[in-house]
């Protein structure tokens, strides 16, 4: 893959990830805001799902999209060092196939 469609790709990646970010926030604080005034035993709430629950959940979306980040920082960081597309463990090419795949691929699928 060569270096200007990769930094396309992962500028896409990375503008996706700050917005789900950004939406992830906002559902979170709407979740808070309505946990204000509810009834404070949500564990007994016959509506559903607890509003622990529901902040769970946000929070794992919330770091998986901060983990994506940071692998889109990872692989944005290879490409202006030049080690984009080359196998972090062997150093061999990755294929480009893996790469439109995963963008973010530190390594062969050898060494995944």
């Amino acid at each position: 893959m060569d270096d200007a469609r990769a930094r396309a790709l992962l500028a896409e990646l990375r503008a996706d990830a700050l917005a789900r970010l950004a939406a992830l926030g906002e559902a979170h604080g709407d979740v808070v805001d309505a946990a204000r005034g509810a009834n404070v035993d949500d564990e007994h709430d016959p509506e559903g799902a607890t509003i622990a629950f529901e902040r769970a959940q946000l929070e794992a979306l919330a770091a998986d999209a901060r983990r994506r980040l940071e692998e889109v920082d990872a692989a944005l960081a290879r490409l202006a060092a030049g080690t984009y597309g080359r196998c972090a463990v062997g150093g061999e090419p990755i294929d480009d196939a893996r790469l439109a795949a995963r963008p973010t691929a530190a390594t062969c699928v050898a060494h995944a």
